[in-house]
This record gives C-alpha cells, structure tokens and sequence, in this order.
C-alpha cells in the first residue's frame, strides 16, 4: 500500500503545476500576469495590421476598394499637412465634447433619482423606455426643421441620443445598492439628502462611469450621422465627401482618426475609475 500510494503523491503537485502553467491563458474570472496582459494587447493591434498589409501587398486588390497601410498613411500626411483633418476632428470633438457632456449632467442625476425613489421611476421609466427605442438619426429632419443646419441639431441629436440610455444604465445601477446599507444609514442618524448624496451616490459612482464609458461610443456614432446629412466640417462630412469621390484612403484615416480618439476616450475613463473608486478595483 505504501509503495502504491507514494508516487502517486509526489505526481499530484506537478501535475498541479503544470496545469495551472497551461491554464494561464483560460483563467476564468481571474487576473492574468501584466506581461501577458500588454502581449495580447499588443497583438489585437499588430495581427489585423499585419493582415491588411499581407493583402494589399500579395493580392489582386484595385486600391480604390482597399487602400494599402502606406495610402493611408500618405492620405494622413496629406490631410494633415493642409489642415483639413485638424479641423474637421476639433469640429467632431466639440461636438461630441458639447452634447455628451450636457447628457451626462442631466442624466446622472435623474438616473440616480429614478433608482432610488419608485414613484419618479414609474413616472418617467415608461416614458424613457419608449424614446429609447426611437433611432436618434430619426430625429434629424425634425431637429434641422426646429433648429436648422446650425450646430444646435447636432448637439441636440447627441443629447437625444445618450441621455435617455444613460438615465436608465444609471437607474439599474443604483437598484443594486444594498437595502442593509440605507437601513444602516437610518439607524445611524441619517436622513433621506444625507443617504442619497453621501451613501447612493457614492456607491454608483463606479457604475456611472462605466455607463458613460459605453454611452460615449454612441456619441460619436451619432456625430458621425449628423455630419453625413448637413456639415461643413467634422469627420463624418470628411469621410462623406471621401466616399463620393472614390477616396477609399481618406475614408480610411477619418475611420482610424475616430477609433483612435474613441480608445484614447476609453482608456481615461478606465484610468478615471481606478484614481477615483480604488475601492472598487480592489474590490473586483
């Protein structure tokens, strides 16, 4: 018997070992190590490059219909140089800049209002669950009819577009705060303006940057739109006007130019999460 039991108990740390070792990649609901992290990263950048200029350069492809890595980038160098490309992206960032964060001010408030007391929830959850269905660009002839050509429709159709989302992602959000932990105000002397902006309002914070993290995007999915139908400048009448003569490049770089920002965007939320709620990184 113990000449049985002893190998098997010197194979079970090593067999341990090297499965965790060939496991690191499927880890599930864990961390992995940062050099991995940053390598993966890396390569979801790298590999469709790679790829693109593998196709361009050893395909039959006419550069109308997919310009190679090196048009585009002459594309960019062109644009820039005249001035056009800093002046329709400092147009689309104003934009989006205007209209996402006069959503944002209104709609973390009413979102954390409609969480938090069921009677403002069942006065406007209906209303905003059936506007949120409507597509913003459906929106744009009333606004130009309203408003004109102007700015106006396109910071309103922003608006539109990201602050009723935004009130109900804040509104779930705030469903989820602990009942023990309003009660626990109460009995520690609290009162209802005390719970809500010292307690409620600082547990959601977390949540209410990731929903305007994610909301963000439709921001300039929706600047995009409004540029396309009546813009002298901006990014979406850029790559308008690329697609009607055939500039498939230029289509390109405004494409990569509002990917680029969109990241740059996400990664100052997520860096704006961990400085301001490190209890909640930790927590996770």
């Amino acid at each position: 018997m113990t000449q049985t039991s002893r190998p098997i108990k010197a194979e079970l740390p090593t067999r341990s070992v090297k499965s965790l070792r060939s496991t690191t990649f499927w880890r599930l609901a864990e961390d992995i190590p940062p050099s991995l992290t940053w390598s993966l990263m890396a390569a979801s950048i790298l590999i469709p490059l790679v790829l693109w200029w593998l196709i361009t350069t050893f395909g039959a492809i006419d550069p109308k219909f997919l310009p190679s890595p090196g048009g585009v980038l002459e594309a960019f160098q062109r644009l820039w140089s005249t001035g056009d490309l800093q002046k329709d992206t400092i147009a689309s960032l104003w934009r989006v800049g205007v209209g996402f964060f006069l959503a944002s001010l209104f709609s973390i408030p009413v979102g954390i209002l409609m969480g938090s007391f069921a009677s403002i929830r069942a006065l406007l959850e209906p209303l905003f669950g059936l506007v949120r269905y409507m597509p913003a660009p459906a929106f744009i002839p009333l606004l130009i009819l309203y408003l004109g050509i102007g700015e106006e429709p396109k910071i309103t159709l922003i608006f539109i577009g990201v602050f009723f989302f935004n009130s109900l992602m804040v509104m779930d959000t705030v469903k989820f705060v602990p009942k023990e932990l309003i009660e626990a105000t109460y009995m520690l002397g609290g009162n209802r303006l005390q719970t809500l902006l010292q307690v409620i309002s600082p547990y959601v914070l977390p949540g209410i940057i990731d929903a305007c993290r994610i909301n963000l995007a439709a921001a300039w999915q929706l600047v995009i739109v409004s540029e396309l139908i009546a813009a002298t400048e901006g990014l979406g009448r850029r790559i308008s006007v690329a697609g009607r003569f055939l500039r498939t490049d230029e289509i390109f770089v405004g494409l990569i130019v509002i990917g680029v920002i969109g990241l740059a965007f996400d990664l100052l939320f997520q860096y704006l999460l961990r400085v301001s709620c490190r209890w909640a990184s930790q927590k996770r």
